[in-house]
């Protein structure tokens, strides 16, 4: 259908059922990808980023979790799906890096068996077929001498090459979308422009929609075409790349941008910290979700929730004062934080 967004999350609401009551992590989340862009989500651990993936995945223990909304990918509602259809889009037309790639891969395993084990699983193809699909893959995620490396076990080889092998694996099937979570952590910046450099090619080839989640801002402004921020459960700020950089609008992404650390000034300065931390899902604040921890609160933003709303070009604030903070002086130059 003309104008439909490959991706598109309406109103998601993911509650957890504990001992302690039922939580909600993710709560009345909106957004969208569409063929060939990166949407960067970001915020703090514990704003909700990994369980979104792992929503839209379906990958959560059904038994103790509660989906609501609607999670349309190409026109059809992933939530009203049976689980063997799910297991049969799962890998194939949607694909996800995972945070660490060491415990995400199988230890007693080669890493060609487990690649070959993901396309064996969605694609008719003889295994002999499989093998060179990995060994290709594998290569063209940079990865020397793949024939030898495709014989070796996730211990043998180092952290950078471990998420080379799950981007391969992610890519195997040639999907639709792919959402990576955090594929840079912990990789030094050389192997992290790598990494990066690697999906962007791919995702042009594929023509395919990508989610990125990461804390980076500078991968955020080096690879995303629109970002959405996070905070507690919600999204509280949506805009092309170059917006939430040079105009952002909430106080929380106000806040992030001014975390990264500058190359000039003053060495000694402190840097910019944000105060207090994320609130316990047990415990979330009435009205907005960041007022105990935001400058600009008032009797209005402790009492009353905000909703996400359009201003200009796309941008989408939750803000009671979002005019008034949009004219702060403060602006981030893009080009300083890649």
């Amino acid at each position: 259908m003309v104008g439909e967004h490959l991706l598109e999350v309406k109103n998601l609401k993911t509650t957890f059922l504990t001992e302690m009551g039922s939580v909600v992590a993710v709560d009345g989340m909106s957004l969208h990808v569409d063929y060939g862009e990166t949407l960067g989500l970001v915020g703090e651990s514990g704003c909700g980023k990994s369980v979104t993936a792992e929503s839209i995945m379906r990958l959560l223990d059904e038994r103790t979790t509660k989906y609501e909304g609607e999670i349309l990918f190409k026109g059809q509602d992933l939530l009203s799906l049976p689980e063997k259809k799910m297991v049969d889009i799962r890998g194939n037309e949607i694909a996800m890096i995972f945070q660490d790639a060491m415990t995400s891969l199988n230890p007693v395993y080669t890493i060609g068996n487990q690649i070959v084990e993901t396309i064996l699983t969605h694609q008719k193809v003889s295994k002999k077929e499989a093998y060179e699909k990995a060994i290709e893959m594998l290569r063209l995620t940079g990865i020397p001498s793949p024939e030898k490396r495709i014989l070796e076990y996730p211990h043998e080889i180092s952290g950078g090459m471990r998420q080379r092998v799950m981007i391969a694996m992610a890519l195997s099937c040639k999907p639709s979308l792919l959402i990576a979570d955090e594929p840079t952590t912990a990789l030094d910046v050389t192997i992290q422009a790598q990494i990066l450099d690697v999906i962007n090619e791919l995702k042009k080839e594929l023509n395919m929609g990508v989610i990125m989640i990461t804390h980076d801002l500078g991968v955020v402004a080096e690879v995303c075409t629109r970002v959405a921020v996070m905070y507690l459960g919600q999204v509280i700020e949506e805009a092309p790349v170059d917006n939430i950089f040079t105009n952002s609008l909430h106080p929380y992404t106000k806040g992030l941008l001014k975390s990264i650390p500058k190359i000039e000034g003053d060495r000694n300065k402190k840097l910019y910290t944000i105060e207090g931390i994320v609130p316990s899902l047990h415990n979330i604040p009435k009205g907005c979700r960041f007022a105990p921890r935001c400058s600009f609160a008032d009797e209005q933003c402790r009492t009353q929730s905000p909703v996400l709303k359009e201003t200009d070009g796309g941008h989408k604030v939750r803000c009671w004062h979002y005019e008034k903070i949009g004219q702060m002086e403060e602006k981030i130059d893009v080009t300083a934080t890649s």
